[in-house]
């Protein structure tokens, strides 16, 4: 069965009592039970039922259900957000006196989560250059708790190779979790590629224009560990799981996730080769343009779509922020993947509160726009940007 289709027509867990096809929002926080038995045996884990909706909930379940279908995972876990995603996965595996090894190339967020919040508590970050495998090999011992990467890095977009980077961390007997919430999983197996656990903010693309916050642990099966503790540990102990009505939003959103992601990637595609006669524009860094360093490599692990996000230089900040002024059709926002196009300027918002020899160090420089690509007619996001350079005094 085609992936489109297991997005729209995975089954309900159970028949609805007035035979609802689509998943009802059960806004709900407890569950009565026929014995007590049977409410002791799912608070214990003997079964798998809704006991508490701060562990587990129907509507959530079904989303956790439709992209355990489209990923052919062992478990999925869906969580508040990406970060919680992330959060959540970092902690299955991190204890004091561990050390985590990641690349120098991350999103803002995951940067200060390392470096901030876990190194109080004892647990020490080691980024390195992923594309130099001797280096990723060094930085790993027998304390590294696991090896974390983004496919495409935000916003460098940078492609490490994801099967070499799973060989080295299986040879030193340590998980590869992957953010791969630049290319949805509906394109790619991560799986295949040799990840153990991917994480994915959900606000993106699969949330159907940014309705809600969300973000999925898809764990692989291959550490066990991560099943025990998120089920029976994490979701009990830190309250970090999806709400009904986001899962409900993001359900409706992956059924038409492929549709939406074709269009939106064929646009950035479009775009970003147009961007590069524009002579105003420095520089355009996209990873389907074919002169891309890393197109061949994204190619082979993603297939034919680069993502819909992309950057583009001008001269200097002053004239970023001039740009940014002057637009009138694209969105001066964060986030991804909205049915929006959306401009930032990452060097002053997502990096701001990052010294200036920390930005370059991560690469995160100030002549840079990164642009979400959405779905508006490319003619109109490219007259946009055209007219906002033209702008600028």
């Amino acid at each position: 069965m085609q992936k489109s289709t297991i997005a729209i027509d995975t089954k309900l867990p159970r028949q609805d009592a007035f035979g609802a096809i689509a998943m009802p929002v059960y806004h709900t926080a407890a569950y009565e039970f026929e014995t007590a038995k049977a409410m002791a045996d799912a608070f214990c884990g003997r079964v798998l039922a809704p006991d508490y909706s701060r562990v587990m909930n129907p509507t959530v379940m079904h989303l956790e259900d439709t992209v355990k279908a489209l990923t052919d995972a062992a478990n999925v876990f869906a969580f508040c957000s990406g970060m919680a995603a992330i959060t959540n996965t970092l902690m299955v595996f991190v204890e004091q006196g561990k050390n985590i090894v990641t690349s120098r190339h991350l999103f803002g967020n995951t940067v200060a989560l390392l470096n901030r919040t876990l190194s109080r508590f004892g647990i020490e970050t080691r980024q390195v250059d992923l594309l130099d495998l001797d280096a990723v090999r060094n930085a790993i011992d027998e304390h590294t708790a696991c090896l974390y990467f983004e496919i495409v890095t935000n916003p460098q977009m940078e492609v490490a190779d994801i099967a070499a980077l799973a060989d080295i961390a299986h040879e030193k007997g340590i998980p590869l979790i992957a953010d791969t919430t630049v290319i949805p999983f509906t394109q790619f197996s991560a799986k295949r590629l040799g990840v153990d656990v991917e994480v994915v903010s959900s606000t993106k693309y699969i949330s159907g224009g940014a309705t809600s916050l969300g973000g999925l642990v898809i764990d692989y099966g291959t550490f066990p560990v991560v099943n025990q503790r998120i089920r029976f540990e994490l979701l009990f102990n830190v309250g970090s799981y999806m709400s009904p009505h986001a899962a409900y939003m993001q359900s409706l959103g992956l059924e038409t996730l492929d549709a939406r992601y074709r269009v939106q990637a064929q646009n950035a595609l479009t775009l970003a080769r147009k961007l590069q006669e524009v002579p105003e524009i420095k520089r355009v860094n996209y990873i389907g343009l074919e002169d891309n360093p890393f197109h061949e490599l994204a190619q082979k692990q993603f297939g034919e779509t680069g993502g819909a996000m992309l950057t583009f230089d001008l001269a200097d900040k002053q004239t970023c922020f001039r740009f940014i002024d002057h637009l009138q059709l694209i969105r001066r926002a964060t986030n991804l993947f909205d049915n929006k196009t959306l401009a930032i300027h990452p060097y002053s918002t997502i990096f701001g509160p990052f010294g200036k020899s920390q930005k370059l160090a991560m690469d995160v420089y100030d002549t840079t726009i990164r642009l979400s690509v959405g779905l508006e007619a490319v003619e109109d996001i490219f007259d946009d940007i055209v007219q906002a350079v033209r702008a600028i005094p």
